[in-house]
């Protein structure tokens, strides 16, 4: 299969650079083997009597800085991507120092000096260019106090809104590309599929008997990243940080309805750790998971007997969590194992995303993108909605 294969003509007024006023109110596209155009606060209705919904928590971070050595000169722009060799949780929670792997914007401008910048709080923070690693580079930020850096952040970053908005972004933006449950921090860009969840669409949802559940996939900007030309199975996958928690587990567990993930990093965080029990029960090792090992470790095993290898490991390691790292790629030809279906916008032409979709509901992709199309849908980030079904 190439990149050519999932690519469709997305005209450029159809990319939604603004939310809806109402995050509710968005369109859902709903496919069951046949498509129907609903709106998405009768999501509710729509989903199997006492169904479960997994959600991720993450919450994004301010991660753009702006670091502007003379007045009127273009800022140098400081996008940190991920953590240097540390979990996401101890680099939100670092005092004083971190080293973070950033994007550099304006380098040239940027000798061997260290950046400087005055917070409103008075903290000055410095950062230091530490070496490079392919096009990303090291960065050790100091603050010299003890307020957090995710506090840091807070006071000196910028929304990281995606390249295809093509625009900066706003005050409104600090609250509408975040979802109304978002907790842990350390994403660079939002689960989406999330964001238009309203308290007036969860209290309907537990009316109704359906059951909330949540679990953490740090989103990374690698998410953005279009599939490499040619064969898909050259696309160097990114890697994300999931956190594993004995909480999360047990809860998926003890629930025997139906399942649906709330967008792609819900489901690839559960398929992951699928696979990570899986290799728990096959070479006895709890570790990251590469991005085909998915594809040679034994198929017949259930999710159910997975995820009890996973949580006994912990409960072994007197461990309530654990983050490890994910590079799975959901390509078509991959059967789902953890869910009966998704809630998920509509994504770019030629993405992993849309790989993800596609070994969901297969070719028919295709026939729901074109109904999308055909009927108006606002895509991407801040656009309308789905609820697919799997084959």
């Amino acid at each position: 299969m190439k990149k050519s294969d999932f690519e469709y003509h997305l005209p450029e007024e159809r990319i939604a650079t603004y939310p809806l006023k109402q995050r509710d109110e968005s369109k859902l596209l709903v496919f069951d083997g046949k498509i129907k155009d609903r709106l998405f606060k009768d999501l509710p209705e729509l989903i199997p009597s006492e169904s479960q919904l997994i959600f991720n928590n993450t919450r994004v971070i301010k991660a753009r800085l702006h670091f502007v050595k003379t007045d009127g000169a273009k800022p140098i722009e400081i996008f940190c991507l991920t953590p240097h060799k540390q979990s996401v949780e101890e680099s939100m929670n670092a005092q004083g120092s971190v080293l973070f792997e950033c994007l550099i914007g304006n380098l040239k401008k940027w000798k061997d000096q260290a950046l400087q910048l005055d917070l409103p709080s008075g903290i000055v923070l410095k950062a230091h260019r530490k070496e490079r690693l392919g096009n990303v580079f090291v960065i050790l930020f100091e603050w010299g106090t003890d307020t957090s850096f995710s506090v840091i952040l807070e006071q000196a970053g910028k929304i990281p809104l995606p390249p295809y908005m093509n625009r900066e972004a706003e005050v409104n933006d600090i609250d509408r590309y975040q979802t109304v449950y978002a907790e842990n921090n350390g994403s660079v860009a939002a689960p989406t599929a999330g964001l238009h969840f309203t308290e007036e669409v969860f209290q309907r949802l537990n009316m109704l008997g359906h059951e909330r559940m949540e679990l953490t996939l740090h989103v990374g900007a690698g998410t953005f990243k279009p599939l490499s030309e040619g064969d898909i199975n050259a696309h160097d996958m990114h890697a994300e940080e999931i956190l594993v928690t004995r909480a999360w587990i047990q809860q998926y567990l003890n629930h025997h309805g139906a399942k649906f993930a709330v967008g792609t990093t819900s489901l690839r965080t559960l398929e992951s750790c699928h696979w990570i029990g899986n290799n728990l029960l096959t070479h006895g090792r709890l570790e990251h998971l590469g991005q085909f090992d998915a594809y040679a470790l034994p198929q017949e095993r259930s999710t159910i007997e997975c995820f009890k290898a996973l949580l006994d490991e912990l409960k072994q390691r007197d461990l309530q969590s654990i983050a490890l790292k994910t590079q799975l790629m959901i390509r078509p030809g991959y059967q789902m194992k953890s869910v009966q279906g998704i809630i998920t916008n509509f994504h770019q032409p030629g993405s992993t995303l849309l790989l993800l979709v596609s070994a969901g509901i297969g070719d028919s992709w295709n026939e729901v993108y074109q109904h999308a199309l055909d009927n108006e849908y606002r895509f991407l980030s801040y656009g309308d909605s789905s609820l697919l079904y799997f084959d």
